[in-house]
């Protein structure tokens, strides 16, 4: 008899124990359920009358963004992306009864208010995304009570105030983002400790102090963005110990002193961009390591020096940008080896010498940007073998001879204040693509070419203050997109064409000290969008024409030193955003308009 009594009182513990796991589950599950109606009531009433829509149903486990476990219980509320719908706080959201939440994602929507302390009772949590919202406030302490956290994201917030010094206890954190909000202070030291850190976003924040050297230990960092802060200091050598950082971005700081030569341990290095600091020394010539090298930006810094010869070294790099710091010397020639740049940008340092006719091997070369340094010599010829060429900078420097032959593909040619001789080339706008071209102040002379009359891409030319020939009513056509054209200190000669009224956008027209002769095109006056006009110092005679009066928006009106006759036609008095009116020397006679006194 004792011995049938044994598994009878087993037995009735179990159904025991199931029945109260049975009841406690659905006691959660109850919960639950009441926790999520408790939230919406606290919503605004757009959102609430949005969620009835998406949560139908007895069972809160088949509500659209809710995900449950076997038990019922839930482990997933979702509810990004809904073109920010979501309107409210998370003051009533009672995450103590939401034990097994694993995921909580609220991404993209309009929540607001401060991120409540009692967050730090998801205990299971690994997943927490809260976007692009309006949340304001610290980041609360608790949320590094989040043992089992994997992500945090918090981007395009409000949030402001430090980063806890706690947050060195997610100790399974690989991704943290805190990218475009108030943040201020240090980035603490505990950060060092986050040894399964992947990606930490602090971009474009107001983080201050030195970028601790903690972050060294970090090895299984994949990408570091700290740009967009007020950061101070150097950055420190223990940078060169993430071997396995692909991305690097520290630009827009207060970050000085040298690129430390530990940065060349960075054998995973793709993109590294430091512009917008103060860091000076030199490049160091470590960096001829990082043979993966897709992009380096160290523009606008005071980095000196040269540019090491082991640049030559980086056979992926596709962009170099060295641009407003003070690096003098040569190019080296090792940079014909970069085969796959399409970007080289070292425009205001003090580059000297020639250019090295080895630029003529960048095949995949779009933009070479060399202006404002003091290189001398002749344009390489090489550069004209470079078919996938758009844009050339090289104005402001002491460049002489003829101009080569440029490929068919430019969109801007930029050649301004140098002491180039010799003509345009005929081949200047042949692809029909060319939209900029500026050669001010050199020692040009000859015709146009032909190719620039007929090309319809030309938005800006400035040709002035050469010695540039031609007949004025030819040697230019019907331009849609111009919008700036400067002609003056040429001798351009011949009577101006009526087709400069049908340059429907241009705003300033400057032909002055040329040799035009004959009369104003009446047609002129339908180029309404006209705020500059500047004829002085030719041939032009006979009236002025009255259509003028149709360039509402004229600001500088200059006509001097010609030789107009006539009255001064009183539809001139009527152009009320005039600033500038110059008819000096001309033989024009009667009243002065009285809307222009």
């Amino acid at each position: 008899m004792a011995s049938f009594l044994v598994p009878f009182k087993l037995i009735f513990f179990l159904i025991f124990v199931f029945f109260h796991a049975f009841s406690s589950s659905s006691s959660i599950t109850s919960m639950e359920a009441e926790t999520l109606l408790k939230w919406k009531a606290s919503l605004d009433n757009t959102t609430q009358t949005f969620l009835s829509s998406l949560w139908v149903g007895s069972s809160h486990c088949n509500w659209v963004g809710i995900t449950c476990n076997n038990a019922g219980s839930v482990t997933n509320l979702s509810l990004a992306e809904y073109d920010l719908r979501l309107r409210g706080t998370l003051h009533h959201l009672n995450f103590l009864s939401l034990p097994n939440l694993i995921r909580l994602h609220l991404r993209n929507n309009s929540l607001y208010g401060p991120i409540p302390s009692h967050i730090g009772n998801l205990s299971k949590l690994i997943f927490l995304d809260l976007s692009y919202n309006n949340f304001s406030g610290h980041i609360p302490s608790e949320i590094c009570l989040l043992r089992s956290l994997q992500l945090i994201s918090l981007i395009a917030n409000k949030i402001s105030g430090p980063i806890p010094q706690e947050i060195g206890n997610l100790s399974t954190i690989s991704n943290i983002y805190f990218y475009g909000n108030y943040l201020s202070g240090p980035i603490p030291a505990s950060i060092g400790r986050l040894h399964n850190l992947y990606r930490l976003d602090l971009n474009s924040n107001r983080l201050n102090g030195f970028i601790p050297k903690q972050v060294g230990t970090l090895r299984s960092l994949y990408m570091l963005d700290l740009s967009g802060n007020s950061l101070t200091g150097p950055i420190p050598a223990s940078i060169g110990n993430l071997s396995n950082l692909v991305y690097l971005f520290l630009y827009g700081n207060h970050l000085s002193g040298s690129i430390p030569n530990e940065i060349g341990g960075l054998k995973s290095l793709f993109m590294i961009q430091f512009s917008k600091n103060n860091l000076g020394g030199v490049i160091p010539n470590s960096i001829g390591n990082l043979t993966k090298l897709f992009s380096v930006m160290l523009d606008t810094n005071a980095i000196s020096g040269s540019i090491p010869r082991e640049i030559g070294m980086l056979k992926s790099l596709n962009f170099l940008l060295l641009a407003d710091n003070s690096i003098s010397s040569p190019i080296p020639t090792s940079i014909g080896n970069l085969t796959n740049l399409t970007t080289l940008s070292l425009s205001q340092n003090m580059f000297f010498g020639l250019i090295p006719k080895e630029v003529g091997m960048l095949k995949s070369l779009s933009q070479l940007d060399l202006s404002n340094n003091t290189f001398s010599g002749q344009i390489p010829t090489s550069i004209g073998n470079l078919s996938s060429l758009s844009e050339v900078f090289l104005g402001e420097n002491s460049l002489s001879g003829p101009i080569p032959p440029i490929y068919n593909n430019l969109t801007n040619l930029q050649l301004s204040n140098n002491h180039l001789t010799g003509t345009l080339p005929e081949n200047l706008c042949l692809g029909g693509v060319l939209t900029r071209l500026a050669v001010i102040n050199n020692n040009l002379s000859g015709p146009i070419p032909s190719s620039l009359r007929n090309c319809k891409s030309l938005i800006r030319v400035r040709v002035d203050g050469n010695r540039l020939t031609g007949n004025i009513s030819e040697v230019f056509g019907i331009y849609p997109h111009l919008n700036y054209a400067s002609l003056s200190d040429n001798n351009f000669y011949g009577e101006l064409s009526p087709n400069w009224g049908k340059c429907h956008n241009l705003t300033s027209l400057r032909l002055s000290n040329n040799n035009i002769s004959g009369k104003i095109p009446f047609e002129l006056g339908h180029a309404t969008q006209l705020q500059e006009l500047d004829l002085s110092s030719n041939h032009l005679v006979d009236e002025i024409p009255m259509e003028l009066g149709a360039l509402k928006m004229m600001t500088r009106l200059l006509l001097s030193g010609n030789q107009f006759s006539g009255k001064i036609p009183s539809e001139i008095g009527l152009l009320s955003n005039l600033e500038q009116l110059n008819l000096a020397s001309n033989n024009l006679r009667g009243p002065i308009p009285d809307d222009l006194g």
